[in-house]
């Protein structure tokens, strides 16, 4: 083969595509989206900085150039964890009677928690695993987690208002101290179900979230008969 035939070759030969530049933003999407797909399909053992990178198309370097670690990558992961149970609270039937809009969203939740339950469990540090460290300091204390949790908080403590101002309950019951009653209870359920420790349950909304929510919301003020109808009408607008 002659010097002509190799310049030939080089002019011919169909140059590699190079994949297009990302800019912060975009990688740490394609990180976060890649990690939530990982928990997902095979769980936190899974969550490793070359795994996630490699799922999301990305070298390994790009966790630590844009997020810091793999510690910062999970809470990016779990500040988009709270933007999407937001928008679940948000995307709950509406109704004009507040105890089946709050028990709208108790359900919403759990079903959010319940198809997403590894990502459930990162967001409220229900489980941990030793590979990674914690960061030094809290979601809580400031940042867009707790941002993204507020936004979602936000939405119970309103429907929480409305309840009060509709006179379902005592008119001296403040919507920020109902707001956390209800989260908790919410969440100590799906934790419990999530945990496996339910399974006696056939219908564990009917069974075990309904009767308690209707039980919290009777010891604010509620009559029984129509705090039973209220959630009854909340399971029937989501089938």
């Amino acid at each position: 083969m002659g010097p002509a035939t190799e310049v030939y070759d080089a002019m011919t030969k169909p140059k590699r595509a190079t994949a297009p530049r990302l800019d912060r933003e975009q990688a740490v999407a394609q990180l976060v989206s890649a990690t939530i797909a990982l928990l997902a399909d095979k769980g936190p053992g899974e969550i490793k900085a070359r795994s996630v990178a490699e799922a999301a198309g990305l070298s390994t370097i790009a966790v630590y150039h844009h997020l810091g670690g793999l510690p910062e990558l999970l809470e990016a992961v779990a500040e988009q964890g709270f933007r999407e149970l937001g928008a679940a609270f948000r995307a709950a039937p509406p109704s004009a009677d507040p105890v089946t809009a709050l028990f709208s969203m108790a359900l919403a939740s759990r079903r959010f928690a319940t198809a997403n339950p590894h990502l459930y469990d990162l967001m409220f540090g229900l489980s941990t695993r030793g590979s990674y460290r914690p960061l030094d300091k809290p979601a809580t204390s400031g940042g867009a987690r707790a941002t993204n949790f507020q936004m979602a908080y936000a939405h119970l403590v309103e429907g929480c208002e409305h309840l009060v101002a509709s006179g379902r309950v005592r008119a001296d019951e403040a919507a920020e101290l109902i707001a956390p009653q209800l989260w908790s209870a919410v969440h100590g359920l799906v934790a419990l179900e999530l945990g496996g420790h339910l399974a006696e349950f056939d219908d564990p909304v009917r069974e075990v979230l309904q009767p308690m929510m209707v039980n919290l919301v009777v010891g604010l003020g509620d009559r029984l008969a129509a705090a039973i109808a209220s959630h009854d009408a909340a399971i029937e607008a989501t089938r």
